[in-house]
């Protein structure tokens, strides 16, 4: 008997035996499906992730103090004359701006909120390409003049004067008055830890002098290109230590590494699933096992009348090992089907690009067919083990 036949004689084996051979394969199917859906799923995450990150620039990246467990940042870590220093020595920063955060009470004539205030520059709108809604956001003579203005995210103008024009109004910032400039356009983001609404913007000089922390957190800046993160970060830090005689005091972090620390926990997290999705594979290639010492059982008689007709070991070897292969890759078939639809699934309700790609749906077709080799070898041993004679003998 040729290949083709043995394939054919195989599937002739799976049609009259419909029902069992469903069960065997099930966990083939769930296997297979499952490992596909979990690296889908892991895609779709990492995508989502990266596409935020991306969409607030890749070129971005924070200044901070490199305290020691129970130190804080320090007033003087940080002062106004060092950004214009870093500015103009180091041409690879297009922006930089201070940030200093804090919690605090806005009250307007129709509502109040506590919400998060963020003392920055106006570089800012540059950095995190800020949209404005309504009027303007604050500029550097703002903050040269001591104006106490701020910018209200639409979410949190909508809280505090509802269909109001909020630009002009008077409100207070942590009980002291001030005039709203500007309103943020929402951001539409699929992550909402990583999106800046509800959140209030007022010059530095107006939060250092309404708030009981005199001091800066940390640098949030720009570089001119993706290319020139790390030389504007390094040349930065470098100028910050020698200003302030702190060798290491400073550290530095791009939104390069933190999208590489992204794909690394993704990556561990996909192959810890992956390897718990396979262990249904292992379970099924052991049902797999089951099934072909069953069959051979059934089929000793049939086995003898083989040999009987010149059938040689090798052949009843390799007829029961097809056989195998065959029922495990109908399963990975049926598993790729279910994994490739789940996924289609997902990446449409998501809105995300197609999320399985060849190099996925080979290796499980290639897996379930390893499968089937592997378990299928013991029982197509014994098969082609028995004797002719005892075989013909079995009722």
């Amino acid at each position: 008997m040729n290949l083709k036949e043995f394939i054919l004689l195989a599937l002739e084996g799976i049609r009259h035996n419909k029902l069992r051979s469903c069960l065997t394969t099930l966990g083939i199917v769930v296997g297979i499906a499952a490992v596909i859906l979990v690296i889908a799923i892991g895609e779709a995450g990492k995508t989502i992730i990266i596409k935020e990150m991306e969409s607030f620039g890749t070129n971005l990246f924070q200044v901070y103090s490199n305290y020691k467990e129970g130190e804080y940042t320090k007033p003087g870590d940080y002062t106004k004359t060092d950004i214009a220093v870093i500015k103009k020595l180091v041409p690879e920063v297009k922006y930089l701006t201070p940030m200093k955060y804090n919690s605090g009470l806005i009250r307007s004539d129709t509502g109040k909120k506590n919400t998060q205030i963020i003392g920055t520059g106006s570089d800012y709108q540059h950095i995190r390409k800020v949209q404005i809604l309504q009027g303007r956001f604050f500029s550097e003579e703002d903050e040269a003049a001591g104006r106490r203005v701020v910018v209200l995210d639409e979410l949190l103008a909508d809280e505090l004067f509802g269909s109001q024009n909020p630009v002009g109004q008077r409100v207070l910032v942590q009980g002291k008055p001030a005039v709203v400039i500007g309103i943020i356009k929402k951001t539409e983001s699929a992550l909402p830890g990583l999106s800046p609404d509800n959140y209030a913007y007022v010059p530095i000089s107006f939060m250092e002098g309404s708030s009981q922390w005199q001091y800066i957190n940390f640098l949030f800046g720009s570089a001119v290109a993706k290319e020139q993160v790390y030389q504007a970060m390094d040349r930065t830090k470098t100028i910050l230590e020698r200003r302030h005689n702190a060798p290491g005091h400073y550290a530095v972090y791009s939104m390069e590494q933190e999208m590489q620390t992204v794909n690394r926990v993704t990556t561990i997290i996909g192959l810890v699933i992956s390897c718990i999705a396979g262990i249904s594979l292992l379970v099924g290639g052991i049902g797999v096992m089951n099934i072909m010492l069953v069959s051979v059982t059934e089929r000793t008689r049939e086995i003898g009348i083989r040999m009987a007709l010149g059938a040689g070991r090798k052949d009843i070897l390799l007829q029961f090992l097809i056989e195998a292969v065959v029922l495990c890759s109908v399963g990975g078939l049926f598993g790729i089907a279910v994994g490739c639809g789940g996924a289609a699934v997902i990446s449409f309700f998501l809105k995300l690009p197609p999320l399985v790609s060849w190099w996925v749906v080979l290796p499980a077709f290639l897996f379930s067919a390893v499968i089937g080799i592997f378990f299928g070898l013991y029982p197509a041993n014994k098969a082609s083990q028995l004797d002719p004679i005892t075989a013909l003998r079995r009722e």
